[in-house]
Order: C-alpha cells, then structure tokens, then sequence
C-alpha cells in the first residue's frame, strides 16, 4: 500500500479532523487516523465512538487497503514541513514509512479492521441547508447551551425542521436563544437534540465553506456531509423542554438601544458587581437609563448613564452582567430592543437591524432579584 500527498493539504485537513479526538480514550485505537486508500482516493476518519468524522482526499496511487496511523505524531511531523509531497508507504514489519525531501520517518500502525465502524443510516429523513446558514445558526445559539450533566437534553442544540421552516434553540435555564429561518425549509417536521463538540467542529469549518449541508438524520444518529467531509454523531436521547412557554408574550416595557455603547457600559459597570451574582440593575425613566452595580463587601459600585428611546413605565430590574454581555456580544446589529414586563419575568433581546430576509433571533435572559 503506497502513496503520494502533499503535506499542506494533509495537514489541514488532518487538522480539522483532530478535533474529533479526545484527549483520554478508553480504546487505545481511538487515538489514531484511519486511512483507507482506494486507488486514487484516500479517505481519513477520526472517531471518539459518539463522534466520527471522515475527509475525503485525491492522491496519487494505484493501491487498495486501510491502516490506523497515531493521530498525534503524525500531526506533530506534518506540521514541521514545508509544502512538499510526501511518500507514505506501508511496510512489512508493521510500520508506515514517510519519506520526504529530506528524510524517511517511520511510524508504527494497527490494524484498519480494529478501527470501529461508522453506522449506517437506515432510511433517513433529508434536510439541506446551506453552510453558511448552519454556521451562522450554530454560533448564534451554542453559547447558550448547559453544561449540566444531570440534563443532558439542554447541554446540546435543539434542532426544530418543518416545512414553515427551521428552528434551532439552545437554554441552560438561566438564558435563552431561539434562532428562526423561513427561507430555508424541510419537507417533513422533525426535531433532534446535537451535542455541543460535533456543533463546534462543524462551526469551525462551516464558515469558510459555500456548499450546501446534507443533514441526514434518524432517532439517534445523525450525518452532515458537504465539500469532502461526513461527519457523524450520536444524537442526545431525551425530549427537549417547552421553550416556547417560557417566552413571555406580553411585553408593554420596550427599551431600544445602540448594542455597543449599551454593551461596553454593562461591560465597565460589571468590573464593580458582586464576584458572585454578577448582578447589575437596570433602572428605566423617560428617556433614561441607568446601568448601576455595587458589591457591598468591597464598598465598590459603579453608575452610568445613558440616552435610550423607551416605551413604558418607569422600571428597575436587575440582570446577571455575564449572561448580558454574552447575548449582547452575539447579536450583530447596530441597535437593539429590550422587551420586559415585569422586574420577575425575563427580558427578551431582538435584534432591531441587520438580519437577512426570513431570518429572526430571540434572546431571552432571566432577571436576578434586586435586594434594594
């Protein structure tokens, strides 16, 4: 089994495929490449047994066969080259030989065949989206996902597909993101939960890519296959909670503001809240609003004003700043509302511009009790 790479173009995409790996494994193969070669393609897999993700390479060869190669030595040697092809050859005494330019390194590998296989699909439901909806979809709402092991259905994205069109939701109780588009639709509904690490490798590649996504998908296993990528996970078993419930429908108190001058004020003010509630308050009249926070046993407080257009009454209402500056540091647009009802019920962030045609996001951020 021989063939000819470039070293560039291996790296990268060996790069992009590491991030499958993790750190401990519990099966010795699971820190290997999987390389299978069938004349001239090569297609390299990585797996942590929920997530496998295969690249599909052209090379210069005429043979068959697969080996698993260590992952973390052969990233470490490729990353030391200039831009050069390189000679990959399987030898007899169980050892892949790379020559390059300017030497010959040899590396042991195990069997192809201990590799664990991918899972086929039977009969899986179809959605295509295009990449840069998916990534825009993934990074808008992954930071609100939990990281509570005891509820693993809010520790993933929960991914909504109907016909009307798609909706992506991510909640770890505290803080809320609902991200909708009309303009990309599924032919029949269905919902799935993703888990967090196959999301941030996708979004990681996603942006600088212009396919189209093929999401393939069945009650426990989903695949997104674009460019020459398949990445496949392991879907989080469960049934997602009732977010729309939590949405408060009416919200008379509407607070509309520039997102950067209101985000470095809550970003200023929140160096002097309390290291522990990160509490800052919100106090609304007029045209004004106050961004305060004070940390009682350090007698540290900070109070800032600023001009806003407001609808409403009068009203003070207190936020965890964390939560505040993450949401308002996702939304991109200039200006952004802020809808309320009472100081108990959750706000809720929309952007007021920069979204495309049939595209909306919704924030929704729990207040903290102000002890006044």
């Amino acid at each position: 089994m021989k063939f000819i790479v470039s070293s560039s173009y291996l790296l990268k995409q060996l790069q992009v495929l590491g991030s499958v790996i993790n750190s401990n494994n519990t099966l010795p193969i699971l820190d290997n490449f999987l390389f299978e070669l069938n004349n001239d393609e090569l297609t390299v897999s990585a797996s942590d047994l929920e997530t496998t993700m295969s690249a599909t390479l052209s090379i210069d060869s005429k043979s068959k066969g697969s080996v698993a190669v260590p992952a973390k030595l052969l990233l470490e040697i490729l990353k030391t080259f200039p831009e050069q092809p390189l000679a990959f050859t399987v030898e007899d005494n169980n050892t892949v030989e790379i020559s390059s330019n300017s030497g010959k390194y040899a590396l042991a590998y195990a069997a192809g065949e201990e590799f664990p296989k991918s899972v086929n699909l039977d009969e899986p439901s179809v959605t295509l989206v295009p990449a840069d909806v998916l990534a825009t979809a993934v990074s808008k709402t992954i930071f609100a996902a939990g990281n509570d092991d005891l509820r693993p259905v809010m520790s993933g994205v929960f991914f909504q597909f109907s016909p009307e069109g798609l909706t992506f939701v991510a909640t770890d109780a505290h803080k809320l993101v609902k991200y909708a588009r009309t303009d990309v639709k599924a032919s029949q509904v269905a919902d799935f939960i993703m888990p967090k690490k196959p999301l941030n490798i996708l979004k990681s590649i996603l942006g600088s890519s212009d396919a189209e996504v093929k999401i393939e998908y069945n009650d426990s296993n989903a695949t997104f296959s674009f460019d020459n990528y398949i990445l496949m996970c392991r879907l989080i078993d469960g049934k997602y909670p009732n977010y729309e419930a939590v949405i408060p429908k009416e919200n008379p108190n509407r607070l509309m503001i520039d997102r950067s001058l209101f985000l470095s004020s809550v970003k200023r003010v929140a160096i002097f809240s309390n290291k522990t509630t990160h509490q800052i308050r919100l106090k609304i009249a007029g045209a004004e609003l106050n961004v305060s926070a004070e940390d009682i046993d350090y007698s540290n407080k900070a109070e800032e004003r600023l001009t806003c257009d407001y609808q409403g009454d009068d009203l003070q209402i207190g936020f965890n700043s964390r939560f505040l500056t993450e949401m308002l540091t996702n939304l991109q647009s200039d200006m952004i509302m802020l809808e309320m009802s009472l100081p108990n019920r959750a706000g809720i962030l929309t952007p007021v511009d920069g979204l495309e045609e049939g595209e909306t996001v919704t924030m929704l951020v729990m207040p903290v009790m102000l002890n006044s």
